[in-house]
Parts: structure tokens; C-alpha cells; sequence
């Protein structure tokens, strides 16, 4: 089950927070309110909302440069943010807004169904780049272990002692073992026994002899 989205709101004009948070819990959304930007800031920081719907006009900074604060900080980058704004709304005004890494801008006034379907495109995107990320993060553990299982295995390249006549091998406290105790200690690998075709055919021959005798 998908966890619950969460959505930041943060605009100074109460009637217009008051509507976009009403929409959003209305359908499930876990929604979070601010007025400023410095609010903001302190919220992405703590709660780490997944989307921040920022107005651009906000009354101590612009929500240009709270998003701009956003999108330069490593541990807040993946944040999703969509700029609104009734008044900055020229195409200036939109690539200003992309450019310092916003996700989306919505232009001001839209009716409450198209709202809260680019909120949900939003969600959409947002999850599939999680999902992507997981992944990525996935593959990187897979990667380190598979490094580290043939940092394992490469402690039987080199020179390994092995005596001529028995076939042990001295391990590293200078004690000899049999080859199958030296190869379980240092890998992964179990053994199972059987009889090679020239070892069946030397057996067969020695037990005819043996018969012959008897």
C-alpha cells in the first residue's frame, strides 16, 4: 500500500490556503500550511513534504527564491515543487521559476478540478522518480555486495601451499588441512562426493583382483 502523499501548502492569502487545503485533505491528501517563506524553509526541512505548492508572492521572500533554497540543498533536492502565482504569470515569469528548478507552474485563477488535477499529476511524477531512485539505490547495494563477495573469493587467488603427496594446504596459521575443509573455509561452496569415470574403472579392477584372490 502506497504511503500517504504529503503536501505542503504555503501562500499568505488565508482564503485562498484555506480552499487549497480543503481540497486536498477532501480527497485524502496529508496537508501541511504555511504563510511565508522562512515557514516554509522550517517545514520542507522537518516534515519533508513530498510536494510544495509555493506561491510566488509571498510577504518576507519570493517563492522564486524559497524554491531556488530548496532545489540547492542535497537533502531537499527531490523535493517536488509547483510555483502558483495569479499575478507573475507572463512566460517570464514561468521560465524564471523552472529555471531555479521548479517542477510546475500554476497560473492563477483555475477551477478547483483543474487544481487539484495538476496536484495529482504532481504525485504521479513524483512517485515513478521515487520509485526510480529506489531502485537505483537497489542496484547500488546489489552492486557493492557482488564487490564485496569477489573481494571474498579472490582470497584464494596467489600462491597457495599444497603438499605434493597429500594434497593439503597450509592455511594461514601454518596448519595443513584437507583441500575440502581449506575451499568451505574461504567459499561459499559445499561439496558433494562421487567417483570420477577413471577412479570407477580402477575400483573395478581392484575389486576383480581382490575376487580372483579370494
Amino acid at each position: 500500500m502506497s504511503k500517504q502523499f504529503k503536501v505542503l501548502v504555503v501562500d499568505d492569502d488565508t482564503g485562498i490556503l484555506d480552499l487549497s487545503t480543503s481540497i486536498l485533505r477532501r480527497v485524502g491528501y496529508e496537508v501541511l500550511e504555511v504563510s511565508t517563506g522562512e515557514e516554509c524553509l522550517d517545514a520542507v526541512r522537518t516534515y519533508h513534504p513530498d510536494l510544495v505548492l509555493l506561491d510566488v508572492r509571498l510577504p518576507d521572500m519570493s517563492g522564486i527564491e524559497v524554491c531556488r533554497q530548496i532545489k540547492s540543498d542535497d537533502s531537499l533536492e527531490d523535493t517536488f515543487v509547483i510555483l502558483a502565482s495569479g499575478i507573475q504569470i507572463s512566460s517570464e515569469d514561468q521560465a524564471e521559476g523552472l529555471d531555479v528548478g521548479a517542477d510546475g507552474y500554476i497560473v492563477r485563477p483555475l477551477s478547483n478540478k483543474e487544481f487539484l488535477a495538476r496536484v495529482q499529476a504532481g504525485e504521479r511524477i513524483k512517485r515513478a522518480e521515487d520509485a526510480l531512485r529506489q531502485k537505483e539505490r537497489d542496484q547500488e547495494k546489489l552492486v557493492s555486495q557482488l564487490r564485496a563477495a569477489l573481494v571474498e573469493i579472490k582470497t584464494l587467488k596467489g600462491f597457495i601451499p599444497i603438499c605434493a603427496s597429500c594434497k593439503k594446504i597450509r592455511n594461514d596459521e601454518g596448519y595443513w588441512d584437507q583441500l575440502e575443509a581449506y575451499i568451505s573455509k574461504h567459499t561459499d561452496a559445499v561439496f558433494t562426493h562421487g567417483l570420477c569415470p577413471e577412479c570407477v574403472e580402477k575400483y573395478k579392477a581392484e575389486m576383480k583382483t581382490v575376487s580372483k584372490k579370494e
